[in-house]
């Protein structure tokens, strides 16, 4: 299959581009696009063959629900059964924006968006080239994150087409995502809302509109479950290369596992902040190693992480140690992304000892 390609304009309603695209979607076919998260993979949601070519194309396992995307507030009322007083209020005060909401679905929603569940996710992207692309095909358009599935989500186009090329049959390059880290998703179908996904809208940020609001416990790591939202079930975001997230205290001990390493003849790559990447500076100078630096703003490290990630690919190194960072505001969907990206492979300092979470053998080079 040809990938027919379109550059978009800032400051241009790019009509030519959004309507062969639209002609596409309405065509059945599979179409990435930019959104201020993340670039998604759309293909239209109420047309179940041509959902199932999303899958195809990512290689997803189909009881992992998509979203579906619209383009105004009032196009969800179709997509459900009615909305409750908690999705009216999150609605009102961020969308458009990137928070997806469970809702209840009507009849018109087809089971291979939602998985089989008597619920489903919708989302209104505040990113203005997507609310074009959404309006020009005239439904909602079903999208995850556009790229294999389990490998580090696209942030541009060009990470898309090292992914997509030849599998789908459009891409509309809008430049790089602001935000960079997948929709915070919220259930609003229990009597307390509950974030099943955290992402650029923040725990914070809810629970001054909405007062109590609770956070999944499946968020840490319990594979034993029925998802409830896209990505909640598989591990994502992962480079080739194993990854250990260092928590807490055992960050402090990054330098000393790094020369380690690096003695035992391993290539590392090393993804920190600007305080590390400081102390971290004579090995560099003396040893292969390869640092991704995200500077001082965790709001940086949003933007660039899954960037990040895809360039380990391209270096290849042995091994991956990340730093963790506190998970207050946007640093609680940081975490979230890093420790699927990790499998899990948690390293906490216990006793002044590192400690494997959920494993009792630690890599030869951090044993003390």
């Amino acid at each position: 299959m040809q990938t027919s390609y379109w550059k978009l304009q800032k400051n241009s309603e790019n009509k030519e581009a959004m309507e062969q695209a639209a002609a596409l979607i309405k065509a059945g076919e599979v179409v990435s696009f930019p959104t201020e998260t993340v670039y998604g993979l759309g293909a239209d949601g109420l047309n179940p063959t041509a959902v199932a070519k999303i899958f195809a194309a990512k290689g997803r396992p189909n009881d992992n629900p998509l979203i579906l995307h619209i383009a105004q507030k009032e196009a969800i009322e179709p997509l459900t059964t009615g909305l409750n007083a908690n999705a009216q209020k999150l609605i009102e005060h961020f969308w458009p924006g990137p928070l997806t909401l469970i809702v209840n679905k009507s009849s018109i929603v087809p089971d291979a968006v939602s998985a089989g569940l008597e619920t489903v996710a919708v989302r209104f992207p505040s990113n203005k080239f997507a609310q074009d692309f959404i309006r020009a095909c005239g439904c909602p358009i079903a999208a995850p994150s556009a790229n294999i599935s389990g490998r580090p989500s696209p942030t541009n186009a060009q990470d898309v087409l090292e992914d997509m090329q030849g599998k789908i049959a459009g891409m509309l390059d809008g430049g790089s995502c602001g935000i960079g880290l997948e929709s915070t998703v919220v259930d609003t179908t229990e009597p307390v809302p509950t974030i099943l996904r955290p992402g650029g809208i923040t725990y914070e940020m809810l629970t001054e509109v909405m007062g109590a609001v609770e956070i999944d416990p499946a968020l840490q790591g319990d594979k034993n479950f029925k998802p409830k939202a896209p990505g909640m079930k598989y591990r994502h975001y992962a480079p080739k290369a194993p990854v250990y997230l260092f928590e807490g205290e055992a960050c402090q001990k990054l330098p000393e596992v790094i020369a380690k390493a690096l003695a035992a003849g391993k290539t590392v790559g090393v993804l920190c902040g600007r305080a590390l990447e400081r102390e971290l500076a004579e090995l560099v100078e003396k040893q292969q190693l390869q640092l991704a630096c995200w500077g001082d703003s965790r709001e940086q490290l949003a933007a660039d992480l899954f960037y990040l990630l895809r360039d380990f690919d391209r270096t290849q190194p042995d091994v991956i140690l990340a730093e963790g960072v506190d998970e207050s505001g946007i640093g609680l969907a940081i975490m979230n992304r890093l420790r699927k990206a990790a499998g899990y492979q948690l390293i906490t300092l216990q006793n002044g000892s590192l400690h494997l979470k959920n494993s009792a053998t630690l890599p030869e080079f951090m044993i003390q």
